[in-house]
């Protein structure tokens, strides 16, 4: 059933819907070529949230309304499009060209085929410990309940969500889609808005958990302290500190869930802890803090910062923003937009509306970047990489001083002169609107330190209430933290020394048997997609490791040196193309000694296929 059986609840619904999608619906419903020809091919629309009309005329999408009318109760014909003509559905689908490579990739993404794994036959189920009950570790737990397996997991918090837990300041959000920022496993969320603020996020996670049966194999309020490899039992012996006390437990398999933005840099500034007022971190944004009437400082313009700000600056007397470096942002339209609800119906109760939708999401949202992120050796402009790149640039400068149109103060103040995608490209969510304001002021000259009673900047002594510290997260020594120690004892923190970490497509790590990360090194994204996608990439490759181990009789799996040299030296090779390494650029992606270790250079497509089914050959497994 699409919806209710009620002929004006139908019409009402399809009258909300994306035409492009309802396109591809009805083509799978009915399986009549015609939708997949003129005049029902809908107009290429680079846009993230593009109009519904998908350029069609009033004529032709009265036509394809009315047609989803009358096929709403048919029994679809193609469940499955299968290779070939799932590619021929995504080319019309989107008025473009899509490589056949993307086909098997969307079919998972879209649920049309499973991406479970099948546990051996016979084989004996290891034990296994997840650390971290994020977004990651909610992801990991859902596969080994598929799998069969029995499993704890250790969350150092009260509650599942991870970052959407923890990051409660104001303004909090999403700024990937959120019909592609969900996992592709559980039924269609009814999200609110396209992009949704973090109440919503962290409360979608916590149903997904409790859906698929995760929640109940949490034990909450418990870190992991250490892990050490114990060569005799062939497994790894942890130190857990809990509610009740310190406890050590022993488990064949041990996964990382806990992502790479939870542990909060030291302030940018000293003197934060000479501060008189209220002073922290944005992650620890305290419950019911007042903001009314009181003079704000925020050190630093990063994406928490471009959230906080435009959120608190009608509420407080005064707002001083303090930043190191300009930032480029691009305006999104209908970012704060409702979805209708004829289209929660669709989502809900039409076949394939949810994942056509979701498709479509995740390829704006995803590979047709990083083409654009290539540097032109003989490009010869500063500001920019290539003509790509220099298009993009002119048309975010264009938006600012639209938006600062009159204030050639604050124009300065905030053009970068780095190439545009080499930071992080962040979201206008009223930012420079948000700067304009008579009670906003914002300082360039960066923060020196702060005193009991403010912030010195500038030679300048200015008076705050309330200094938040937006200056980001800890990403380079993630699963390091743990305390691992693996084979002859060898030092995880040791050997990604100088925040240079190094794993085998971010998973896995020589001298470390049976332990896999999540969201390690190399897999962050710097072009698109979402932090989910890589997450269940990895769920996926854990579990096929894990199922091959135990087929094979074996007791560990651990990835062999060589080939992770080799993936390290291509991925830094690769890396000498892309904008993150160009030369001078300060970015959170990169360490001291400028190699990029956080984000991949790959396309999705690229690292979902290397990480889909594991080369045996690179990993030895002993019984």
């Amino acid at each position: 059933m699409m919806v209710e059986a009620n002929e004006t609840n139908i019409d009402a619904a399809v009258r909300d819907a994306d035409l492009r999608v309802l396109v591809m619906c009805l083509f799978q419903i009915t399986g009549d070529r015609k939708w997949l020809a003129e005049p029902y091919l809908p107009q290429r629309d680079v846009r993230l949230i593009a109009p519904e009309d998908a350029g069609f005329s009033d004529e032709i999408a009265e036509q394809i309304w009315d047609a989803a009318i009358a096929e709403h109760d048919t029994t679809p014909v193609i469940s499955d499009p299968g290779d070939e003509l799932m590619v021929e559905m995504m080319s019309a689908c989107l008025g473009e060209p899509v490589a056949a490579e993307y086909a098997p990739m969307m079919r998972e993404e879209m649920g049309f085929v499973s991406r479970d794994i099948e546990w051996p036959k016979g084989a004996a189920q290891p034990s296994v410990l997840v650390v971290g009950a994020g977004a990651s570790g909610i992801i990991m737990g859902a596969r080994l309940n598929r799998m069969g397996l029995n499993y704890d997991i250790v969350e150092r918090g009260a509650s599942v969500g991870g970052v959407w837990r923890d990051n409660r300041y104001p303004g909090a959000g999403v700024d990937t889609p959120n019909h592609a920022y969900s996992f592709s496993f559980t039924r269609p969320h009814r999200w609110s808005r396209f992009f949704s603020p973090q109440a919503d996020l962290e409360a979608y996670l916590q149903q997904a958990a409790d859906d698929c049966d995760v929640t109940r194999h949490v034990q909450f309020e418990t870190s992991l302290t250490g892990a050490q490899w114990d060569e005799d039992t062939q497994e790894w012996r942890v130190e857990l500190e809990t509610p009740s006390g310190s406890e050590s437990r022993s488990y064949q398999i041990l996964i990382s869930a806990i992502g790479q933005l939870n542990v909060p840099k030291p302030p940018p500034v000293p003197g934060t802890d000479s501060f008189e007022g209220p002073c922290f971190h944005s992650s620890h944004w305290p419950d019911g803090l007042d903001l009314t009437g009181k003079r704000v400082a925020v050190i630093g313009t990063g994406a928490s910062s471009m959230q906080i700000v435009p959120a608190i600056a009608d509420q407080v007397a005064e707002l001083t923003v303090y930043q190191r470096t300009a930032q480029w942002a691009r305006p999104i339209p209908r970012y704060h937009e409702p979805i209708p609800e004829g289209s929660q119906r669709l989502f809900e109760h039409l076949p394939f509306y949810a994942s056509w939708f979701r498709f479509v999401m995740l390829w704006r949202y995803g590979d047709g970047l990083l083409p654009l992120l290539r540097k032109d050796p003989d490009w010869e402009h500063p500001h920019s990489i290539n003509r790509a790149n220099e298009r993009h640039r002119q048309q975010m400068a264009d938006h600012l001083l639209t938006e600062l149109d009159g204030r050639a103060d604050l124009v300065e103040k905030c053009m970068p002169s780095y190439p545009p995608y080499g930071k992080r490209i962040l979201l206008d969510n009223g930012w420079f609107a948000t700067i304009r304001k008579p009670n906003v002021e914002l300082v360039v000259d960066s923060a020196d330190h702060v005193d009991a009673t403010g912030v010195v900047a500038d030679g300048q002594h200015r008076e705050h209430d309330i200094v938040v510290l937006a200056n980001g997260f800890e990403v380079f020594q993630g699963a390091s933290r743990l305390g691992l120690r693996g084979r002859n004892g060898v030092d995880l923190a040791e050997l990604w020394a100088n925040d240079d970490p190094k794993a085998y497509l971010g998973i896995t790590v020589a001298d470390f048997p049976n332990f896999f990360i999540m969201q390690g090194p190399t897999t962050g994204l710097g072009h698109g997609g979402s932090a989910i996608f890589q997450a269940e990439c990895h769920a996926r490759h854990i579990s096929a490791c894990v199922a091959a181990m135990s087929a094979a009789d074996g007791r560990t799996i651990e990835v062999r040196e060589q080939p992770m040299v080799n993936y390290t030296d291509a991925f830094d090779a690769e890396h000498e193309h892309l904008i993150w390494s160009t030369d001078g650029l300060r970015n959170w992606y990169r360490n001291d000694a400028g190699r990029v270790v956080v984000i991949m250079p790959w396309r999705l497509v690229d690292y979902w296929s290397m990480t889909h089914d594991p080369d045996l050959n690179h990993y030895s497994i002993t019984s």
